[in-house]
């Protein structure tokens, strides 16, 4: 996709060139204008570039999968330690959703943007169509997290938007109401990589339905995604995740960085300890079982799987997304499990050698490998993925299988999803119900997206036993596996022998884990916001 100069207003007007981010606003439009400044096009351009600055925040992107069974935050003060852990209290949040800033910037603009004469008004059509997207994906984000919120319009004191939350219903009337609006309106396809367009606000669209179980408009909307033809898997899987892979067509829409200029530093904490990172965001040893075999059969059932060396024979994605023990990395070999290491030197990768190495004995792979692709991990120039095509097309089976059952185009599309990184295809005779068929989806959802931040909105929306399965995954014990790795072995995924596990820590998840605490301090300033029950 084209690069692109944007030209923003601040005590006039300067060029901002743009790398692997196609637009970023350097001069947030917070406040509400004067009426000076909506004169011209460039001035509305440049509201709408500030209405994306904190849209998207790709470091909550990495970090959200902590807070369910397949991630782990080893820092409380990170925010996410508490999701994953259970301990959420009104004063204890952890991290926050609950932020209007990009809904008050959506609305300057869907206020103002009238009074701006457009050369062509297909453009005045697409910025207040992106405005509508904008606002309605924070509603979203923040409905989901907290189970209704205020719906805040204009207002010219703080008083003014001191009122009491609306209805987690109406809160998706508003969202339903302005996605629509912007579908109808919005352009094919976005100006310059970042933008939304029809294809993300669709997939906004779709994922807010999906949560909420509202299949039918979930598989109506995956599918306008699918007949836009302006995505297709890729076909390096691994590419998706690296510096090279940001304008794949799979991508619909990702948070843009550019390296040390709006550079994304989440990714130097991610890195294990010897490679200077804290292993705050790591996954768990839970995800690692969740892959199948490469025969296509779960661990439970294939004859391949041996649980000394449980790494091997496994579906191709669990190399792609994890730095195992015995994996190659950075041209050494990963070796979370010895105390020391062949050299006779201490090993600084080790959960107990310091804070700073990964508790789980793992990594992420996806967004790491390799590390000589970033200059500077403290500032890089990393794009976390919002929406990628694979979600488009698995969100399709489960709404599609959720109301008619298996049919031959669900299982054409987990084929696509599968024989991309060369697993088998699906077992017809063995998926051939509507309960089965879930079961697989459930699984292929979680390991395609692993490390994609949807795991715990899938755990709190999947029931099993007519609960959350989250009750189910997220009590009791979090293990990591010891060990030794057997550095004279050629098969990386047999290098690592278990021979036991350790207790990482003890999680708690209740019926109240479901909605976030509103932040005590949000009380505070609106007396008339109400605390979720059990907070």
């Amino acid at each position: 996709m084209k690069r692109l100069s944007i030209y923003v207003l601040a005590a006039g007007m300067a060029a901002l060139s743009t790398s692997c981010s196609d637009f970023l606003d350097t001069v947030p439009k917070d406040q509400l204008a004067p009426s000076t400044t909506w004169q011209t096009e460039a001035d509305a351009q440049g509201f709408i570039v500030g209405c994306y600055k904190d849209l998207f925040d790709g470091n909550a992107l990495l970090y959200l999968d902590c807070g369910s069974d397949i991630g782990y935050n080893n820092f409380p003060w990170e925010g996410f330690r508490p999701w994953g852990d259970g301990s959420l209290s009104s004063s204890n949040a952890g991290h926050s959703f609950y932020d209007y800033k990009s809904i008050r910037k959506a609305n300057t603009v869907l206020e103002n943007i009238d009074q701006v004469q457009f050369s062509d008004d297909a453009k005045r059509k697409d910025y207040t169509a992106q405005a509508k997207a904008i606002r309605a994906y924070r509603y979203f984000v923040m409905n989901w997290a907290y189970g209704g919120v205020p719906i805040i319009g204009s207002y010219s004191s703080a008083d003014e938007a001191k009122v009491e939350r609306n209805s987690e219903a109406e809160v998706r009337a508003l969202i339903a109401k302005d996605l629509n609006e912007a579908i109808e309106d919005i352009s094919d396809v976005p100006a310059a990589r970042g933008y939304i367009a029809k294809g993300a606000a669709l997939a906004i669209k779709m994922r807010e339905a999906l949560y909420y179980g509202d299949w039918q408009v979930a598989k109506d909307a995956a599918q306008a995604i699918i007949n836009l033809k302006q995505y297709e898997l890729e076909p390096d899987y691994t590419n998706l995740f690296k510096i090279s892979g940001v304008d794949s067509k799979e991508i619909i829409l990702a948070d843009q960085h550019i390296e040390n200029t709006a550079g994304l530093g989440t990714i130097a904490q991610m890195y294990n300890n010897a490679e200077g990172g804290w292993s705050s965001i790591v996954p768990t040893q839970n995800l690692v079982d969740m892959y199948e075999m490469e025969d296509g059969l779960t661990k439970e059932e294939s004859k391949d799987y041996d649980a000394k060396h449980p790494f091997a024979n496994r579906d191709p994605r669990m190399s792609m997304t994890l730095l195992y023990p015995g994996r190659d990395f950075n041209g050494d070999i990963v070796n979370t499990l010895d105390e020391t290491l062949p050299d006779g030197k201490e090993n600084k990768n080790h959960p107990d050698y310091t804070d700073n190495a990964s508790k789980s004995a793992l990594s992420w792979a996806k967004y790491l490998d390799p590390m000589d692709q970033y200059g500077n991990v403290w500032s890089s120039g990393a794009c976390p993925i919002v929406f990628r095509y694979a979600e488009v097309l698995l969100s399709y089976c489960e709404a599609a299988n959720e109301l008619g059952g298996p049919a031959e185009t669900i299982y054409g599309y987990l084929d696509q999803i599968r024989q991309r990184v060369g697993m088998p295809k699906v077992d017809r005779a063995k998926y051939a119900s509507k309960d089965k068929l879930r079961e697989l989806i459930r699984r292929e959802r979680t390991v395609e997206l692993a490390g994609e931040g949807l795991r715990r909105a899938d755990i709190l929306r999947w029931k099993e036993n007519g609960k959350m399965l989250a009750e189910k995954v997220m009590n009791g014990d979090l293990l990591r596996i010891t060990g030794t790795v057997n550095h004279d072995e050629a098969d990386p995924t047999m290098r690592a022998t278990v021979t036991g596990t350790a207790k990482i820590e003890t999680r708690q998840f209740t019926s109240r884990n479901r909605y976030l605490p509103i932040p005590q301090g949000s009380i505070d300033k609106n007396p008339n916001l109400k605390q979720n029950t059990g907070y």
